[in-house]
């Protein structure tokens, strides 16, 4: 696809330039190549060319994922829950 060829044209002339460009390619594996096609040609339209800002692209576009549900058992629940009291601080401030 012509975004990822200028991409790769682009990272040739960095020292890196081949380490980004797998990590890249390796992305085609989890979001499927039109994704990847798009977020190069998005990374191109903003002046960039990294592979951080591709796979970061990437990343903004994915379906988050359902928070993991967590049980407290009862013996380790609060019993009485704390109370924010700042009286305490505002007492050190005072001078002896």
């Amino acid at each position: 696809p012509a975004a990822l060829d200028r991409i790769r044209r682009k990272l040739a002339g960095s020292a890196d330039g081949d380490r980004q460009m797998v990590e890249i390619l390796t992305a085609v594996l989890r979001d499927e190549l039109s994704a990847v096609e798009a977020a190069c040609a998005e990374a191109l339209r903003e002046g960039v060319h990294s592979a951080d800002v591709v796979l970061n692209i990437l990343a903004r576009q994915r379906e988050p994922t359902a928070p993991v549900t967590i049980l407290t058992p009862e013996s380790l629940r609060l019993r009485h829950e704390p109370v924010a009291d700042c009286t305490r601080y505002d007492s050190l401030r005072r001078a002896p």
